[in-house]
């Protein structure tokens, strides 16, 4: 494949995987050709350029596999909605709250919403109380990333879980397990 290779020497990356050297680039496709692999640029920003005798597809194919493996590994925060509205009763609430701990717990950020119709927008220090007293009984497994604010017809707060509770809490469901193992 010499249609991105335009230079006069590159250094060669043999078809056992053994470093060949700096060699014409006319030298370097017919050791791809006698192998009947393509010749590929590797490290085109090198000095010379790398370049190695390999079969392209299979190339190809074990990049896109590191992508996805890479993509597999990383961890998606989601951001779980609790959505209140200032005369929310304390049961109701206490509800809401028990969600919002358990998706903590399980490593998501929660955003509680108190959302205003009509006149409520009149006494918005409802809300922000209730929205400071939500964070205080979350505070041990939780910490405020953005304070309460308000954004048009509704206040929120965004909390995250606090480093190690996620883990501590794994921790904690596996020990009655052993427990139970050990009797």
């Amino acid at each position: 494949m010499n249609e991105g290779i335009r230079v006069a020497e590159v250094r060669l990356i043999g078809p056992d995987g053994g470093n060949v050297g700096v060699v014409p680039i006319r030298q370097a496709l017919q050791i791809a050709r006698d192998a009947e692999l393509d010749l590929v640029e590797v490290s085109p920003n090198a000095t010379p350029p790398v370049c190695r005798v390999i079969d392209y597809g299979k190339f190809i194919y074990e990049r896109a596999k590191k992508d996805r493996e890479a993509r597999k590994s990383q961890t998606k925060i989601e951001v779980k909605e609790i959505r209140l509205r200032p005369k929310t009763n304390e049961a109701h609430r206490g509800f809401k709250v028990d969600d919002a701990r358990r998706w903590l717990l399980q490593g998501h950020k929660v955003r509680v919403t108190i959302k205003f119709r009509g006149r409520e927008m009149d006494y918005p220090e409802i809300a922000l109380e209730d929205l400071k007293e939500i964070a205080a009984d979350l505070a041990d497994v939780s910490a405020v990333e953005v304070p309460p604010q308000m954004e048009g017809r509704t206040m929120l707060v965004v909390l995250s879980p606090s480093k190690g509770v996620a883990k501590k809490k794994e921790k904690g469901d596996q020990a009655p397990a052993e427990k139970e193992a050990e009797a």
